[in-house]
């Protein structure tokens, strides 16, 4: 069964942040959406926790992060806080690329600030994202 993407509201800003900073970090409480309103915008696809990759998926992120990077732009990183390295890496590649839109990183575990270098001010954008409202399921008209 395949269930209807309802857009939500904060798809519009992250189309609009997408033409204008290297990444955009999506954060809010599990289940709220954040990777399936990702995977709309994003033309590929690492799922960090994916049982059948994880083991792999932790070595890359150990030795060679950029690797997990390779694919297809916007590239979503779903659960990048599994491997903060990448975080770092996202950065760096932006940096590197000078492009626009490259990177959506969603999570919603905390992660350890002193795993990661640099605050990716100017590269990665920061987007709060809420539990679906009753205006987004139709339930109200707003």
């Amino acid at each position: 069964m395949v269930v209807k993407y309802l857009p939500r509201i904060l798809d519009k800003d992250l189309e609009k942040y997408l033409t204008m900073i290297g990444a955009i970090l999506i954060v809010g409480p599990k289940w709220c959406g954040k990777t399936t309103t990702a995977e709309q915008h994003a033309k590929s696809v690492l799922k960090l926790q994916d049982k059948d990759n994880y083991k792999t998926n932790m070595m890359w992120a150990d030795i060679e992060p950029y690797r997990l990077l390779k694919g297809e732009k916007p590239r979503l990183i779903d659960e990048w806080q599994v491997a903060p390295v990448l975080w770092d890496s996202v950065r760096t590649s932006v940096d590197e690329s000078e492009g626009y839109g490259l990177y959506i990183l969603t999570g919603s575990t905390v992660v350890d600030e002193d795993s990661i270098m640099h605050s990716g001010t100017g590269r990665i954008h920061r987007m709060l994202m809420r539990p679906m409202s009753l205006y987004e399921s139709g339930e109200s008209n707003g």
